[in-house]
C-alpha cells in the first residue's frame, strides 16, 4: 500500500531542493495542496523577499479551482497573501496542506503563512520538521489550537537535511564548495559545465557574502568571478595564496563595485555567514576541515587532464539534473 503523505512529501522535497541555497537567508521549503485527494499544486519557495512555499502552492492552488487570471499579476509577497485571504475562503476549505517545513507563525514582511492556512479553512497540515528558528515557530502548535489536523515528523530526516545549510548559517557560517568535472573526473580544460548550470553558479555568487579562490587558479585560469549571466551583483573575493603579487590585468580585477583580498590566512571567513569556494585540487585539500557540502556539477564528456583526488569521503545528499549536466550535492562523510 503506497504511504501517500510520504509520497507527496518527497515530492515537495524534490521540488524545495531545486532552490537550494537560493533563499538565503532563508531556508529552502517545499509545499503542496491537494483537494479531495486531487494534487492541486506543488511549489516551493524561491529567493527571499518572495512569498512562502505555502503561499505559492495556495495561489496555483487557487488559479486552478477558480481560473481567476488576476493572480497571476501578482508578484508581491504580502499582495499576494492579503489577496488570497479575501478571495480564496470558499475555494479551499477542507484541503490538506503538504509543507517540508512548519509554517510560519511571526509577522515579518507578510502575516504568518498559518494565519492564513488557518483562515482559509484547510482540514489537515502534513509538515516535515518543526522550525528551529524560534522567532518563527509555532505554527503546528496554533494550527493544532485551531481544530486543524497536523502530522509533524513525515520524512523528518530529508526535510532536516534540506534546512541544513539554514541551521548552520543562522548559528554560525555555512561553506560550501562548488567544482564542475567531466565524467572521468577532470576539472582541468576549460569550460567544463553548461550554460544553465553556469548561470545557476552565477546566482549563488549574486547571494554570497565572500567567494574564496586559490592564488592558482587566478594565475591559471585569469577569471572573471562575477554574476554577469543573471545580470546581477559581483561577489567580493578572497584569493588565498602565499604569493600577493598578481598580474592586474586579470579580470576579476577589473570588476567594479567589488572587494579583492589576497590573504595567506583565513580569517576573513570568521564574519562572513554565507560563503562559496571555487577551485580545484589545491583548494580541496586547503580547505577540506571547513567546507560544510559540496555543489559538484558533472558533465556529459570525457577530459583530457588527469584526474582530481578528494581527501576525504564524501557523503552524496542529493542529485539534481540542470540542463544536461549532473548536479551532485555532498559532504564529508
Amino acid at each position: 500500500m503506497v504511504d501517500l503523505d510520504h509520497f507527496y512529501m518527497q515530492a515537495i522535497l524534490q521540488e524545495a531542493w531545486k532552490y537550494q541555497l537560493l533563499t538565503y537567508p532563508n531556508p529552502a521549503v517545499g509545499a503542496a495542496v491537494l483537494l479531495d485527494g486531487k494534487l492541486l499544486s506543488i511549489a516551493a519557495h524561491q529567493k527571499a523577499g518572495g512569498p512562502h512555499a505555502e503561499v505559492l502552492a495556495i495561489k496555483e492552488a487557487y488559479y486552478r479551482l477558480s481560473q481567476d487570471k488576476d493572480i497571476l499579476k501578482i508578484s508581491s509577497a504580502l499582495h499576494l497573501h492579503n489577496y488570497l485571504q479575501a478571495r480564496a475562503t470558499k475555494f479551499l476549505k477542507g484541503a490538506t496542506l503538504y509543507v517540508t517545513l512548519e509554517p510560519c507563525f511571526h509577522f515579518g514582511k507578510t502575516p504568518p503563512c498559518s494565519l492564513l492556512i488557518k483562515n482559509l479553512g484547510f482540514k489537515r497540515v502534513v509538515i516535515g520538521t518543526l522550525d528551529p528558528n524560534q522567532k518563527a515557530s509555532g505554527g503546528a502548535s496554533y494550527l493544532k489550537n485551531h481544530n486543524i489536523q497536523v502530522e509533524v515528523g513525515v520524512c523528518k530526516k530529508e526535510a532536516k537535511l534540506l534546512i541544513e545549510p539554514f541551521v548552520k548559517w543562522s548559528r554560525k557560517r555555512f561553506i560550501f564548495f562548488k567544482y564542475a568535472q567531466t565524467l572521468n573526473g577532470s576539472v582541468k580544460g576549460g569550460v567544463i559545465s553548461s550554460l544553465a548550470s553556469r548561470k545557476l553558479v552565477h546566482s549563488l555568487r549574486e547571494l554570497v557574502d565572500l567567494l574564496v579562490i586559490g592564488g592558482n587558479s587566478v594565475r591559471v585560469d585569469r577569471p572573471i568571478l562575477d554574476s554577469r549571466l543573471v545580470k546581477g551583483k559581483p561577489p567580493d573575493v578572497l584569493i588565498y595564496s602565499r604569493r600577493k603579487r598578481f598580474d592586474l590585468s586579470i579580470p576579476l580585477f577589473k570588476i567594479p563595485d567589488r572587494e579583492v583580498f589576497i590573504e595567506d590566512s583565513l580569517e576573513k571567513l570568521e564574519d562572513k555567514k554565507f560563503i562559496m569556494v571555487e577551485g580545484g585540487e589545491g583548494m580541496l585539500k586547503a580547505l577540506r576541515h571547513l567546507v560544510d557540502w559540496y555543489m559538484i556539477f558533472v558533465a556529459p564528456k570525457m577530459g583530457l587532464e588527469e584526474n582530481y583526488r578528494l581527501f576525504k569521503k564524501i557523503e552524496f545528499l542529493h542529485f539534481d539534473k540542470v540542463d544536461r549536466d549532473l548536479l551532485v550535492w555532498g559532504k564529508n562523510g
